[in-house]
This record gives structure tokens, C-alpha cells and sequence, in this order.
């Protein structure tokens, strides 16, 4: 028994759901989050309520899962955020579900549970729709898919308070750094107001939403995977502008990346930060130093470290900084050595998930962590050393061996308890991982790797005009594959002025290919853009003059 809950939670898995169908009851499944304080509040307020906790016990098969641990989990069963509140049927199948339930409003969903099931029983149950619709609508990539995106972006762009939407109110770094080539005042003044807001001034790092439009709310626990997401983008707008405004908000997370959440029994980032006491962030410089620390989530998860990697090498590319490059090197020396093998990404660090968190039900191979993990070695490839481009290659390979199923690819591999054993097809991971394939394609010159990238986003082309800005990336990709990215070989190795000086021309969605001596003598580069190719530059002054000679 939980000696907060006091509810009797199982773990997640098939024992859990066989009870449930012996004993002819429902299953009410918990979400909940380390770093989620609404779940923290539901654990004292609700299933610490001595009466509910033994109405639960009693009359359902209470299961709790942690949501960064079990990610195929929360995606079929989210109802939104966290904590989420859900009641399923013996066979997975769900009955109905909430977010946070306060004492009362819990007993008033048992006791409709309750008749439901013993009226209608599994007959009230439903599997949600992007499990129930497998086959998303397919259709052409064409130049109206940006248009479309940036359109969408222009129409809900705040612009008073900056970024997008009414409420809730999260930082998008995807939408960012699709406006930053093409509506670039837009793009700033949402960059000013994400650092504005959700910057941690004191200790570094990126709040994750607020709740209110005028930024107001805020939710103060900080994620590894939104801050290095963060600071790939900051470091992007400090490319374009060369303005230091940009450049500090990223190298305040990456200080907060490298000290707070910084693993160091394993070289590798912890996954979160949980929101301090709300009353310490109102305390002036001294007092704060002396508030508690907020507490640390010491788990390793391979897609949020892939994230910060990416981040933190973009980040080192444009400035040198050697903080960046060697927290880089030794979170991706231990992604390689103890997190890939023969290509399948694992989900955790084994040495830092109790053992009896080790989790059946969610194998190796999930899409969103080779996507990531792509990412990231396709950018050490880049900015780096080369070497990676066998990890990318194998980390490709393996995802299109397992994960494919017909032109696109599923989140894992559909096995488990509830409906784990149904295919999801996610949008944004299956769009993560065409981007990585995009730069896969032109550093090997496979080209087998970019036709999979287009036959992906074909996949779901048929529904482009209805993605949120939160998708904003899907338009990133296709103007990829339509026009080309911007490509630059360095016949020279990573780290060399020429090389420097290629990974420093601005524009973000470039990609740059050192020790490419196959073709090009060594201290020389060569621009190309589609069909169109530079004369060879031997200096960083005629680089920057053979890229806007390629760009006209």
C-alpha cells in the first residue's frame, strides 16, 4: 500500500488486467509525472482520502504508471495532461477518464463508473480513435503545405503578449524555428517573449508552460527534453541575428543543464526538475540560495539526452563554447556505448530505474527515441566527428527494419497489456525522424533514406491543412525535400576554420558535410542547393560569397 495514497496500486501489466477481468471490475488507471504537482496534490487531496482510497480498493484494480517511464502508455491513454484519471475495462478498452479530481468530484465519478459498469459493463467501453483509425489519408507534399503552416502561425500569433494561441501558453520551439526563416519579427518577438517568461533568471533553465495567455501561470517544472529543444532553438536566433539576447537565454539552460540536472554516475542529464516552493521564486537572490532545492528526477532516458546533445553542440557549432562541446561529448559517449546496440535505442539507463520499474511492457525500439537519437548523431556527425555516422546509420537502419509498416512508422512494436497491443502511427515522431533522415541521406549520399523521409510525410499529407502550429515542423521537412536543403562539403575535418566558418553561415536548416575529400581537395568547400552548385571556396570570405551566389 502507498503511504500517501493510501490506495492499494498495482504495477502496470497483464496481472493487473486479469485481476480486473476475475473479479468483474474496472481498472482505474493513474498517470502521473515526478515532476507533476497537480498529481503530487491529487496523491494528498484524493487518493489520500481515507474513504475514497477504500472505495477504490474495493470496487476497481487501481493501477499506477509514471508517464516518462511508460511513454507507449501515456499516448493511449493521456486525457490531456497529467495527472490523468482513467477507467478502463478489463480487455484495456476505455470507459471514461479526467485530469485532476478533487475529493468530491472523485466520488462522483466512482459512483457513475460504478452504474455504468454495472449496467452496461464492457459494452461502455471505446478505443480511442488513433487506435481505432490506423491508416492516416495520404496525399501529395506540395509548396502549399508552408504556406498552409505559416498561415496558421500568422493567424493565432499573440500579438501582444508573443507566441501563439490563447491559453495555455507553451514555447513551441518548433514553430520557432520554422518562422525564423520566414517571418523573422514574428519569430523574435516570440523568442523575446518565451526568454521573458519562462527563463529561470536566477538558476538557468526553461519553465515549461504557462497557463494564462499573458504568460501568467507559470508551471515551474523544468524538463530536460523542452530545454534542449530550447536551446537548439535559442542557439538558431542567435545564428540568424548574432545577438546576444539569444545567445544568453541558452547558455543560462545549458549552465542549469550541466550543474542541476547533470548525472554524473552516469555522464548523462536526469530527465526533470519538480517545481520549488511557489513562494521561494518571489525571494530576492540571497534568501533564494537558502530555499530548498527543488527535487531532481537522477533517471537517464536516451530521447530527452538525444535533445540535450543535439542542443548543446548546435550551441557549441556557433560559439566554441568548450562547457557545451564536452557535456555534449560525454552524454553521447554514453547514449553509444550504453544506450544503442545494434541500433535499437533503449528507453532508460538500466543503473538508473529501480528494478522493479524495469518495464515489459514498453521494449526497446520506440520511435521517438531513434528519431532522437538520429538527431543527435547526425548533428555530431556534422559538427563533431564523422565517426557517428555509423551509430546513424544503424539507429536508421534498425527503426526502418522494425517500426515501418507500409509507407510510415508505428511508435514501438504492439505488444503489451491494454492496448499497447494496437498500433499507434504518431505524427510528430514520425515527422522527427524524417528530418533526422533528410541529413542521413545527403552525409552518406544514400539517397534510399531520403525517398523514405518523403514517402513518410506523403503518409499523412492528406491531412496537412489541419495540423496545429504545434506541428510546425511537418512544413520544416517538406520544404526540405521540395526544394532541397541548403548543403555545404568542407573538404577539411570537423573543427577547422573552413568547417567552422560553414557551420556558422546563417541559416539553421542547412546541412553541412565535413571531410568530404572524396570529391573536394582538402581546404576547400563546395555549396549546393538542388540543382545548383558553387564554384569551390577556399576561404571563409569566399564561402559566405559561393552560398549567396547559390541562394539567388
Amino acid at each position: 500500500m502507498d503511504d500517501v495514497t493510501r490506495v492499494e496500486w498495482r504495477e502496470w501489466g497483464q496481472d493487473a488486467f486479469d485481476a480486473a477481468e476475475r473479479d468483474e471490475i474496472p481498472v482505474l488507471l493513474s498517470l502521473t509525472a515526478t515532476w507533476c504537482d497537480h498529481c503530487h496534490e491529487m496523491d494528498e487531496a484524493t487518493y489520500g482520502e481515507p474513504r475514497i482510497a477504500a472505495n477504490i480498493n474495493d470496487s476497481f484494480v487501481p493501477v499506477r504508471v509514471d508517464v516518462d517511464r511508460r511513454p507507449r502508455v501515456r499516448d493511449r491513454y493521456n486525457m490531456g495532461g497529467f495527472p490523468s484519471t482513467v477507467f478502463l475495462a478489463p480487455d484495456g478498452n476505455v470507459l471514461t477518464g479526467a485530469g485532476y479530481l478533487g475529493p468530491d468530484g472523485m466520488r462522483q465519478v466512482l459512483d457513475s463508473v460504478r452504474t455504468m459498469w454495472e449496467t452496461k459493463g464492457s459494452g461502455a467501453a471505446r478505443i480511442p480513435r488513433p487506435l481505432r483509425e490506423d491508416n492516416p489519408p495520404a496525399g501529395d507534399l506540395t509548396g502549399d503545405i508552408e504556406a498552409s503552416m505559416l498561415g496558421q502561425l500568422t493567424e493565432t500569433y499573440d500579438e501582444v503578449a508573443g507566441g501563439w494561441g490563447d491559453s495555455p501558453k507553451f514555447p513551441l520551439p518548433d514553430a520557432l524555428e520554422f518562422t525564423l526563416k520566414r517571418d523573422r519579427e514574428m519569430a523574435l518577438r516570440s523568442f523575446d517573449a518565451v526568454s521573458a517568461n519562462l527563463l529561470d533568471e536566477y538558476d538557468g533553465g526553461f519553465f515549461r508552460f504557462a497557463t494564462d495567455r499573458d504568460w501568467a501561470g507559470l508551471q515551474r517544472e523544468k524538463l530536460l527534453d523542452s530545454n534542449g529543444a530550447l536551446v537548439r532553438a535559442f542557439a538558431n536566433a542567435y545564428l540568424h541575428t548574432g545577438d546576444d539576447e539569444y545567445r544568453e537565454p541558452a547558455e543560462r539552460t545549458i549552465e542549469f543543464l550541466t550543474t542541476t540536472l547533470w548525472n554524473g554516475d552516469v555522464d548523462a542529464f536526469a530527465n526533470s526538475q519538480a517545481p520549488g516552493e511557489p513562494d521561494a521564486y518571489s525571494l530576492d537572490a540571497t534568501d533564494r540560495t537558502a530555499a530548498p532545492e527543488p527535487p531532481v528526477d537522477e533517471r537517464v532516458f536516451a530521447g530527452p539526452n538525444a535533445l540535450a546533445i543535439e542542443g548543446l553542440l548546435t550551441y557549441a557549432a556557433y560559439t566554441d563554447d568548450d562547457r557545451a562541446r564536452r557535456y555534449a561529448e560525454r552524454a553521447l559517449a554514453t547514449l553509444r556505448e550504453d544506450l544503442i546496440e545494434d541500433g535499437v535505442v533503449a528507453h532508460a539507463h538500466p543503473a538508473t530505474i529501480e528494478r522493479a520499474d524495469v518495464d515489459v511492457d514498453d521494449p526497446a525500439c520506440l520511435l521517438t527515441n531513434q528519431a532522437r537519437a538520429l538527431a543527435a548523431l547526425t548533428t555530431a556527425a556534422t559538427t563533431l566527428e564523422t565517426g557517428a555516422l555509423a551509430d546513424a546509420t544503424a539507429v536508421a537502419d534498425a527503426t526502418i527494419d522494425r517500426l515501418r509498416d507500409g509507407d510510415s512508422f508505428h511508435d514501438g512494436p504492439a505488444v503489451g497489456a491494454g492496448l499497447l497491443d494496437r498500433p499507434l502511427r504518431p505524427l510528430d515522431a514520425n515527422v522527427s525522424f524524417a528530418d533526422a533522415l533528410v541529413d542521413l541521406a545527403v552525409l552518406t549520399g544514400d539517397e534510399r533514406y531520403r525517398d523514405i523521409a518523403r514517402e513518410t510525410l506523403e503518409d499523412f499529407a492528406g491531412a496537412s491543412d489541419r495540423f496545429g502550429v504545434q506541428i510546425a515542423r511537418y512544413a520544416t521537412v517538406t520544404s526540405r525535400l521540395l526544394e532541397g536543403p541548403l548543403v555545404i562539403f568542407v573538404g577539411d575535418e570537423p573543427g577547422s576554420e573552413l568547417h567552422r566558418a560553414a557551420v556558422r553561415l546563417a541559416d539553421h536548416e542547412k546541412i553541412v558535410v565535413p571531410d568530404s575529400t572524396a570529391d573536394l581537395p582538402s581546404g576547400t568547400a563546395r555549396v549546393e542547393l538542388g540543382e545548383r552548385t558553387s564554384d569551390r571556396a577556399e576561404t571563409p570570405e569566399q564561402l559566405s560569397e559561393r552560398v549567396g551566389s547559390v541562394l539567388e
